[in-house]
């Protein structure tokens, strides 16, 4: 059996989805030795994924998110003659071939005041075509299949809940490189930390405003991530709350830095109003980090109860949150034990084996 996995995306994009890839298609492979796979770059991608003997690269010209990838890719694919092709971003290409999808959120049917107009436009004119054409669809959570079953009307026996992992780098670190990453990034050793894109989504707003409400004697604020949709709001939020000398920014986060600055932080708050899956809540977890969470979508489910509740469209709760975590030192301790054995129960190598799990599902099916 010969199968394909799209890698275009790592050329774009550093962010999730490409770290979701950068981990089925070394694994996949590696697993199931029997079957050929073939992992899809952008041409003008110089990085190779490390995969195994019975995977090799092909090249594609046709750019990801292109209006006419569907079309596209599906031509170029031709002559690789696949039985099975993965779409780990959702959109698959036309072709002979079975189709697996990964859809991670549906945040624009959800919640499609938090995109912009042209990103709305163009997930709503994918996403019906895409749930046809495949033949199964993996979903990060249980919480997005349930959006993808409600919003999609998409059969239940089509849709299988597959879990996403941290990478091995997030991990308890000595106390000496913690203090050397806080010192390069010029931020102080003790601090709350946000890791997420600076849009509506993930509630970076409510958050300014819930620890502007708090003592004035708590860890300053660290926002790690880029800039997405309305970070100038985010900067007169900031303004605004007169939190100008409390809270830092850190963009472009080197990849081996971010597990020291969870390592380092008071608490990792995450006070999202939706998440396909909530990956930073694991990073958290296995750098023994204690978390905050928004009690909505999927964060709940993946903590697992190892992290403290809020409700993220009141301040007050997001801040009363935070602060017992920082206080209450016995609560501390027993969200920082849960965490760590939450985290066990997750691992790519599980992905992949689920993963393979439907491949096999689907080309048995044929």
């Amino acid at each position: 059996m010969k199968i394909g996995l799209d890698a275009r995306l790592t050329y774009y994009t550093h962010g999730g989805i490409s770290n979701y890839i950068r981990h089925l298609a070394p694994t996949l492979p590696a697993l199931d030795p029997a079957n050929e796979y073939v992992i899809f770059h952008s041409r003008k991608a110089r990085e190779s994924l490390p995969v195994p003997a019975n995977a090799r690269r092909a090249d594609c010209r046709t750019p990801a998110h292109h209006r006419f990838e569907r079309f596209a890719l599906g031509v170029e694919l031709l002559p690789h003659r696949l039985d099975l092709l993965h779409s780990p971003d959702f959109i698959p290409p036309h072709g002979p071939f079975r189709s697996v999808i990964t859809i991670h959120d549906l945040t624009f049917l959800r919640y499609p005041q938090f995109l912009t107009a042209e990103s709305r436009r163009y997930y709503n004119d994918q996403i019906h075509a895409a749930v046809q054409r495949a033949d199964a669809i993996l979903a990060d959570s249980d919480a997005t299949r349930v959006d993808v079953l409600e919003l999609l009307r998409v059969p239940a026996d089509k849709v299988a809940t597959v879990y996403l992992a941290p990478d091995d780098r997030f991990r308890p670190l000595p106390a000496e490189a913690v203090d050397a990453v806080a010192t390069r990034h010029n931020i102080p050793i003790l601090y709350l930390l946000f890791v997420g894109t600076f849009e509506p989504r993930k509630n970076v707003a409510g958050l300014l405003t819930a620890y502007a409400r708090l003592p004035g004697d708590v860890p300053p604020l660290v926002l790690v991530g880029n800039k997405g949709w309305l970070f100038d709001e985010t900067m007169s939020r900031i303004r605004e709350l007169g939190l100008a000398g409390r809270v830092h920014f850190i963009q472009d986060v080197p990849a081996d830095d971010l597990p020291a600055l969870y390592c380092g932080a008071g608490a990792l708050v995450l006070p999202s109003h939706y998440e396909g899956f909530g990956l930073p809540v694991l990073e958290a977890f296995a750098c023994g980090a204690p978390v905050v969470i928004a009690d909505r979508a999927s964060l709940p489910e993946i903590a697992g109860g190892a992290a403290a509740l809020c409700d993220p469209d009141d301040p007050a709760s997001i801040a009363h949150a935070i602060q017992t975590v920082l206080t209450d030192s016995a609560y501390r301790q027993t969200l920082i034990a849960k965490g760590r054995a939450r985290v066990k129960e997750f691992s790519w190598e599980k992905c992949a084996r689920e993963t393979l799990a439907v491949y096999r599902s689907v080309i048995s099916n044929q």
